[in-house]
């Protein structure tokens, strides 16, 4: 597996726990007492604190333990080397272009809420 391929794959796992934690804790929350604000933000600070670390902390344990299952199985202490082409690099730009779209758009209307006199809720 590439760099990128662990980091992706690390991502995708963590943000697919984490996600199902924060819907199941949302239903039962909705289920037991309705919807409250101020526990719902609660939920979703703790949701973004341990995305941010279990995906920082959970890339650096899988490189780690790859690289030295790699160096055990290839009894050899190479370092991987990390080549990209132009199509990665584009590729690359793409996501980043795209995840900047879908934030600015998020943030327009979350604030575009505001404006309108509409609560946090």
């Amino acid at each position: 597996m590439s760099y990128e391929e662990k980091n992706i794959t690390v991502s995708l796992i963590s943000h697919l726990l984490i996600g199902g934690y924060y819907l199941v804790n949302l239903w039962q929350m909705y289920y037991a007492e309705g919807l409250n604000a101020a526990r719902v933000f609660s939920l979703w600070a703790i949701v973004i604190v341990t995305t941010i670390l279990v995906t920082i902390v959970g890339g650096i344990l899988t490189n780690i333990l790859l690289a030295i299952v790699q160096a055990i199985k290839t009894k050899t202490c190479e370092d991987e080397r990390f080549i990209a082409d132009e199509r990665d690099k584009l590729i690359e730009l793409r996501g980043t272009k795209y995840a900047y779209i879908t934030f600015s758009i998020g943030v327009l209307l979350a604030m575009l809420t505001f404006v309108f006199g509409q609560p946090p809720w």
